[in-house]
């Protein structure tokens, strides 16, 4: 009798040379509107303060920036204290005020054309073709996309993974870079990044190759892979918004202008300054 083969996660797809819109460098992604004129009292965070509850579209399978704490249930990470700080700034308190929506990659941009969230706090990178679609704020983390193998590799980038099967998931940046990268490696998509690490356990894909951030959240868990390599590109991470509600992207700038001054530092050195060493806020930039 054969071995029976590995159970795949569901819903495993194929390359997307255009996930993520990385490839179009028509606009300036980082600059977003001014917080100059923020208020409670507009009319998109009016409605927010009405409604009672924040709606924030988050991740629920990232170790380190969104993850569900297995001991308490309590969603957990770097992106949901950010979403904590917006609820704070509108409510005076985090407390109860939150609804979260776990949300895979591919559904960031239909959850705010469809306004089923006010915000999506996701390791969400910016780039102008998300922005022909929905609204960021400023830029508030700047990763770089690097890869995840098991200890015993010598791969150090994408260049030494031609014909290997390396993982990201449907709609990031990260498949675009795999799917373009001169050396040809294979490209498989699936609809969480913890499906990934579980692909790469199992011997199914040779690496994973996604942000820093959330690799080294994959190497925290597991202690026979590793982050490999110097970053491959810029990820400039921003809070996504519905197009039509500058208001509420004004009001979010004035919450991470205030948070940039200590909540930041303090989220970062408890979630992530331990495993990818010191880091300062990025600066605002406006249109």
């Amino acid at each position: 009798m054969s071995d029976a083969a590995w159970p795949m996660p569901a819903d495993v797809g194929g390359p997307d040379a255009s996930a993520g819109g990385s490839t179009d460098d028509s606009c300036d992604p980082t600059a977003s509107l001014s917080p100059a004129g923020a208020s409670t009292s507009s009319p998109s965070v009016a409605k927010i303060k009405a409604r009672g509850k924040l709606i924030a579209g988050v991740d629920q399978t990232t170790y380190l920036f969104g993850f569900r704490n297995p001991k308490t249930g309590n969603l957990e990470g770097f992106d949901i204290d950010m979403v904590n700080q917006i609820a704070a700034a509108i409510f005076g308190t985090a407390e109860g005020r939150v609804q979260y929506r776990a949300i895979a990659s591919s559904q960031r941009e239909q959850v705010l054309k469809n306004h089923q969230v006010d915000v999506v706090v996701r390791t969400y990178s910016i780039t102008c073709a998300r922005l022909k679609e929905v609204a960021f704020s400023t830029v508030y983390y700047v990763a770089g996309q690097k890869i995840l193998v098991p200890k015993a590799s010598n791969a150090e980038s994408l260049s030494d993974l031609k014909g290997k099967r390396v993982c990201a998931t449907k709609q990031s940046t990260s498949l675009a870079k795999i799917a373009t990268d001169p050396a040809h490696p294979i490209a498989v998509s699936v609809d969480n990044w913890s499906d990934c690490l579980i692909m790469l356990q199992q011997h199914q894909v040779d690496a994973v190759s996604t942000d820093d951030t959330i690799l080294a959240g994959m190497a925290a868990q597991d202690p026979t892979v590793k982050v490999a390599g110097d970053p491959m590109t810029t990820e400039n991470y921003g809070i996504g918004m519905p197009k039509d509600e500058p208001d509420l992207v004004r009001y979010v700038n004035s919450v991470l202008d205030t948070i940039r001054g200590g909540a930041w530092q303090t989220s970062y050195q408890k979630w992530v300054g331990a495993r990818l060493g010191p880091a300062s806020p990025p600066p605002p930039k406006y249109k």
